[in-house]
């Protein structure tokens, strides 16, 4: 069995040790020994584009958000799915997963960030959302592991009120908010409706064929006729009507 090599290394802004590793012809990036992503488990990456792209199938000039690159299959997928006119934003916080992305991941997905689509953007992506008012079709969030966010406190912001009304506010009249996550929660399909959106819940696989290994893809709309098929819709019990008449739900803990 061929040894995992550790390829190279980097500091996140809070002091995390990031290292990028190589087994055979599978890379996988790990922060302070946590693994944050694998070469191997990519199907639900790809399902996130699927699923948050349904809706532009056909769509001459989509403007679609990915937030966070990784190892750049869900920007792969966006770009086979979209038309040559399409205009794909990609942010990205650490600089050593682009730069590795450049210089050593080029043969898992082609040198997509090459593609006149993509459009490369450093930094927080709350801030640069809060900058972006009614300009995407379609946003990909894909940040830390999903809502409960476990490798920099900060990636909580934007799972939070202040980071979904952002999105909301970013979005286009018919647009799409899709979430990876490695868990379930909740709390965040509660917050996702208490800011107006319709959502569907898809459990997907982690890796092509896996039934016993599930990432989950919340797609959110405010125009539920363009949400895509199939998923479960998140149900929340209801609190007694209130004063003005109008069922809120409970708190989901």
């Amino acid at each position: 069995m061929k040894p995992k090599i550790t390829i190279a290394t980097a500091r996140t802004p809070d002091g995390g040790e990031m290292v990028l590793y190589q087994h055979d012809r599978d890379f996988s990036i790990e922060i302070n020994g946590q693994d944050l992503m694998n070469s191997r488990q990519h199907e639900s990456e790809l399902e996130l584009a699927r699923l948050g792209c349904a809706h532009l199938a056909g769509s001459r000039a989509p403007s679609v958000l990915i937030g966070g690159l990784g190892l750049g299959y869900t920007l792969r997928q966006v770009l086979d799915m979209l038309s040559p006119r399409a205009h794909v934003v990609v942010t990205e916080l650490l600089t050593a997963v682009v730069e590795w992305n450049r210089e050593f991941l080029g043969e898992l997905n082609g040198q997509f960030l090459m593609d006149k689509r993509v459009d490369l953007k450093m930094g927080n992506i709350v801030d640069f959302i809060s900058r972006s008012k009614n300009k995407f079709d379609s946003i990909l969030l894909d940040i830390d592991n999903g809502p409960s966010a476990m490798t920099h406190p900060g990636n909580r912001r934007l799972y939070g009120y202040e980071g979904i009304i952002a999105c909301q506010q970013a979005l286009r009249k018919q647009g799409c908010l899709a979430v990876w996550s490695a868990e379930p929660s909740k709390r965040f399909e509660q917050l996702l409706m208490d800011c107006n959106f319709h959502v569907r819940l898809f459990r997907v696989p982690a890796y092509k064929g896996s039934k016993s290994q599930s990432r989950f893809v919340w797609v959110a709309s405010e125009n539920k006729g363009i949400l895509p098929p199939g998923g479960g819709e998140p149900y929340l019990p209801f609190r007694d009507e209130s004063r003005d008449g109008r069922r809120r739900p409970r708190e989901i803990l």
